[in-house]
Formats: structure tokens, C-alpha cells, sequence
């Protein structure tokens, strides 16, 4: 099922989290960068356009300053962003010129997908990327959004992205292999959903569970992004983004993860 949703979409929205993006200390990864840069790279010659939303400005922040890790402070938090989201992109920048392929940043609010000029403008200038073979890259613009205009977490900006680009597929890369009955962290024998056809049965029937360390969302978010783009006809997939190779090995069938099936009631 998976493998076949992958090879039949053309144009997917891949979402990198926070913890999949980092080390165990809350610096960016760049083994995963690399990893991820060439598993893209291998999409795109199979005929794929790939936006990406990624996570990770603020621990980019925190581990470029060696500070302000436990700043609650909204101003605090906003400057990590601020100072992060170079270093993040500069990191994408880097693995994918080895690959000859160009990176494009875009910064988003709630207010974004809410008007319908700025909407427009998403569109044309996402559109003008992926055409000119230039990956977008999007995150939430943390530097100057407060609560009233904030999206709040990344499932649900790339929930948003891959409907605005009318995606065939968004795929979720988190630290987990999918969606359990119940947490897999403190029962040994939970068991893994491999496809979801009903959501609202779901909510009913497993644990939610809280927030992971340096993410804003958690299962929550993630079964709410895959509503998100079901009620637009699009699937969703939530795989574990720190398996080497995952987004390959989904493609041939030889890893599992969740599928959300765009066919809810």
C-alpha cells in the first residue's frame, strides 16, 4: 500500500521534526541531513517534485550559542529562531549542493493561509520553485509570530503546505514508526496501525500520549495533520525519519509505518 502511494504520487510534501532532525544533545544532525539530501535527490530523478517542511530553528539556535536552552521568554525564544534559521538552512544548503540541487526558504504564519492575496503568493512562488527544479524548504516564521497569528507546530504547517500545492502525498518524518495502540515507550507488546481508514474510531480506541523533548507536537498533531489533508483527498504517511534510508525502503515496501487513507467519514 505504501510503496504503491509513493510511486503513483507525483508531487509530496515531506515534514522533517525537530527530533528527527537532531542528536540526543539538541544539535542538527548532519548524518540525517546527508541521508535525507540523497534519498531526495533519488526521488526527484524518479520524476518527483518535493517540498519540504522542516523543524529546527530554535535547538539550531540553541546549539550555535550554547544558551538560552530553558529561556521561556517569548523574546528569547524568537531570537533562538532568529539565529537558528541560518544555520538550518545553511545546513540544508550544504548537503544538497553535493547533489547540484538548489534550496529555497519560506517563512510562514497562520495569517499566511488565511488571506487570500498571501495565499496567492504562496502558491505562484511555490509553484515558480518546484518548476525551476529548486526545493522549497518551509517553516513556521517564529521570529516575529505570537499566539494569536502562530500555526504552532509543523504537522500541521505541512498539513497546510501539501494542501495549498494541491500535494498527491504528505509524509511525515518523526522519531517513531507510526501511530501504536498504545505507547510503545512503556509497553513492550504495543502494536503498530499500518493503515488507518477511520480517524475518529482511532482517537477512541488508542493512547494520545504528550509531547516529545524538543518538538511542539505529538501524536495529537500528527493525527490532526492527517485530517487535515484526508478531508482534501490527500493520504498521509508518518514513518520513523531516523532510519537510514526510510523514505527508499518505504518506496520498496521493506519498512513499515502508518498510512493515513484519504477515505474518512
Amino acid at each position: 500500500m505504501i510503496a504503491e502511494l509513493i510511486k503513483d504520487s507525483k508531487k509530496i510534501v515531506i515534514k522533517i521534526g525537530s527530533n528527527t532532525l537532531a542528536n540526543e544533545d539538541g544539535t542538527i544532525c548532519r548524518d540525517f541531513l546527508q541521508n535525507l539530501s540523497k534519498q531526495i535527490q533519488f526521488l526527484i530523478e524518479e520524476g518527483k517534485q518535493i517540498v519540504i517542511v522542516s523543524s529546527g530553528a530554535r535547538i539550531a539556535g540553541v546549539s550555535t550559542l550554547g544558551k538560552w536552552m530553558r529561556k521561556e521568554d517569548m523574546h528569547y525564544k524568537q531570537a533562538l529562531c532568529a539565529i537558528g534559521q541560518v544555520e538550518l538552512m545553511d545546513a540544508y544548503r550544504r548537503v544538497f549542493a553535493v547533489h547540484d540541487l538548489h534550496i529555497g526558504q519560506m517563512l510562514l504564519t497562520r495569517e499566511d493561509f488565511s488571506d487570500t492575496n498571501r495565499t496567492l503568493n504562496i502558491r505562484n512562488t511555490l509553484f515558480t520553485l518546484v518548476d525551476e527544479s529548486v526545493i522549497p524548504i518551509i517553516n513556521e516564521n517564529d521570529t516575529v509570530s505570537v499566539e494569536e497569528i502562530r500555526i504552532g507546530d509543523n504537522d500541521t504547517l505541512a498539513a497546510l503546505t501539501a494542501n495549498l500545492w494541491n500535494a498527491d502525498l504528505l509524509i511525515l518524518c518523526s522519531d517513531i514508526d507510526g501511530i501504536y495502540d498504545k505507547n510503545p515507550k512503556v509497553h513492550k507488546d504495543a502494536k503498530l496501525i499500518e493503515e488507518v481508514t477511520n480517524i475518529k474510531q482511532l482517537i477512541k480506541t488508542i493512547e494520545i500520549g504528550e509531547v516529545n523533548d524538543f518538538g511542539t507536537g505529538g501524536i495529537a498533531t500528527k493525527i490532526g495533520a492527517a485530517k487535515t489533508v484526508n478531508d482534501y483527498g490527500i493520504p498521509m504517511i508518518l514513518a520513523n525519519g531516523k532510519k537510514e534510508d526510510i523514505l527508499l525502503k518505504l518506496l520498496e515496501g521493506t519498512e513499515k509505518a502508518t498510512v493515513f487513507l484519504a477515505n474518512n467519514e
